[in-house]
């Protein structure tokens, strides 16, 4: 099988709102007309209920009610509404998909989402809107996997689960390409920025890369802390297995150690737009 084969199945592709994919585009561009942007979140009717149902939620705690696009705006800054936007168009790109739990999928990338913004906060070299989004699609070729080849991709699920393999090599083994090669495949398609790409296609081992990507490594402690609050791992073990290597990598300084306890705590507050 080749990653062509999946990608020429666009009936099975995953349906993301075009306002999605030009936010997507978007990242890291001075020029960009965010209020354009807006404008056209607020003419989607489902994307702008959904945000404005979870902007009104608890987790936010606002004062009064906020009824429209432009009041959040106003209210949680642009950048913030960026990121609810990539994630509610995300989470609805698909709904049933054979294999895969979508309501544990799309919760398990929020959070991988919301570690990878809280990490590139502190990185030097890492944007925290492009480590959020790079969170939120950082197991698109999973998914992609499963829409266009659903039969395969449950038969590396059951190898993974009956050997114990990795499911790099179980991939590796059954396609002779990655989720992670698929998923950079489908961004590339898709036009979205070449640093989304390369950071997913890398995230996994980002040291072992001729020019290993900051991003890369930035999500790969992102799913390394999400992985220790899904175990219930102890703050010590946490700290001691973390690599090195890695946050030097990411841009952050080995202080950052300091402070993991407190993401341990974290939840996205995202589940609210599945």
């Amino acid at each position: 099988m080749e990653i062509s084969d999946l990608l020429e199945q666009t009936d099975k592709l995953p349906n993301v709102p075009e306002v999605v994919r030009e936010l997507m585009q978007a990242l890291g561009d001075p020029d960009a007309d965010y209020n354009l942007i807006a404008e056209k979140v607020a003419k989607d009717q489902t994307l702008s209920l959904k945000i404005l149902r979870l902007v009104n939620s608890a987790h936010f705690g606002l004062t009064r009610k906020v009824s429209t696009i432009d009041e959040a705006v106003v209210i949680l800054g642009m950048d913030k509404l960026n990121t609810l936007v990539i994630a509610s168009g995300m989470a609805n790109s698909a709904s049933e998909v054979d294999g895969l739990d979508m309501r544990e999928f799309w919760s398990d990338s929020f959070m991988v989402a919301s570690i990878a913004q809280w990490l590139a906060q502190r990185s030097d070299t890492v944007q925290a809107d492009v480590a959020f989004t790079a969170g939120v699609i950082y197991n698109i070729g999973r998914l992609l996997l499963h829409l266009a080849a659903p039969n395969r991709a449950k038969a590396i699920q059951t190898l993974v689960k009956e050997t114990k393999a990795s499911r790099v090599a179980a991939e590796t083994e059954r396609l002779g390409f990655t989720s992670q090669d698929a998923g950079k495949a489908l961004l590339d398609m898709w036009g979205l920025p070449e640093e989304l790409g390369v950071a997913i296609k890398q995230y996994k081992r980002p040291y072992t890369y001729e020019v290993p990507s900051p991003l890369s490594a930035i999500l790969n402690l992102a799913n390394y802390i999400n992985g220790a609050i899904t175990d219930k791992r102890e703050i010590d073990e946490v700290i001691v297995f973390m690599p090195k290597k890695v946050i030097q990598l990411a841009g952050l300084k080995v202080e950052i150690l300091d402070d993991v306890e407190g993401v341990l705590n974290m939840e996205s507050g995202l589940d609210g737009l599945i």
